[in-house]
């Protein structure tokens, strides 16, 4: 399937690539792709077949944040238009961010403005060490409002500082030190060894993914008292007296492949 600026392709086992398709403007957004994005972000959160989001682009960079064309239509709106527009980028960074399974940012080239917003939404960020990162807003007299909550919840609080205080350009070695990715991988072997990590998390108990991401969200930053102690172990019975679960673990006595259900199979 193509929706022009958009590739989008599916796997039998669950996996959904989404590729952003303007490689000749380096994969920048304007108001059409950001539009097209949450809409298709948005469906795919509903299909119970999707396991696993891989978010990539085509060509040498994988977004150079926002378009020159674009950039130059803002220049002349006024504060209720420049309003409305930042909140439709809002909406395609927490479509993402909130999606229910798990994501996976392929970056093999430049990622600028807001291409660093949408590393920093996935769940999981793998970078080729050619990939380079700049939150550039500052250089044009703007700041990277909408993103920030999640660069800064990536990053952390000093880095973000500096980083959109400066402007500077950062490599993949240093994008994986300060969290932004999770592995570097050498340019030679990065198709190689990107598809074997998604296949490997593709093996896992689809269920199993969905509700450790869930379980991640409720218990980051809450107190370790009486309640979570409580909800945890719930959890954790709820998965072990599941199909799933009891599936997984008789698969891993058995030395056998396991034979999962989709998860919307398991919710029934």
């Amino acid at each position: 399937m193509s929706e022009n600026s958009i590739v989008l392709e599916r796997s039998a086992n669950g996996l959904v690539s989404l590729t952003l398709n303007r490689p000749d403007v380096h994969n920048a957004f304007d108001d059409k792709l950001i539009a097209d994005l949450t809409r298709v972000i948005q469906r795919l959160d509903e299909d119970p077949k999707v396991r696993v989001l891989a978010l990539k682009a085509e060509g040498k960079s994988f977004s150079a944040g926002a378009d020159l064309n674009w950039m130059k239509r803002m220049a002349n709106y006024s504060w209720e238009q420049n309003y409305q527009d930042s909140l439709q980028l809002a909406g395609l960074m927490q479509a993402l961010h909130d999606f229910s399974k798990t994501t996976v940012a392929i970056v093999q080239g430049a990622a600028y403005g807001g291409g660093v917003g949408l590393v920093a939404c996935c769940d999981i960020a793998l970078a080729s060490e050619r990939a380079i990162f700049c939150l550039s807003e500052v250089k044009l007299g703007l700041i990277p409002a909408v993103i920030s909550p999640y660069v800064v919840k990536a990053i952390g609080e000093r880095n973000a500082k500096r980083y959109f205080a400066t402007a500077e350009s950062f490599n993949a070695s240093e994008a994986k030190h300060i969290g932004l990715v999770h592995k570097v991988i050498r340019v030679e072997s990065f198709d190689a060894e990107v598809n074997d990590y998604l296949q490997k998390m593709l093996s896992n108990g689809p269920n199993a993914m969905y509700q450790a991401k869930r379980l991640v969200e409720f218990v980051y930053n809450k107190p370790i008292n009486e309640e979570l102690i409580r909800e945890t172990a719930q959890r954790i019975a709820d998965t072990r007296a599941s199909k799933e679960g009891k599936e997984g673990v008789s698969a891993f006595l058995e030395k056998r492949p396991a034979q999962w259900l989709d998860a919307q199979s398991e919710k029934e």
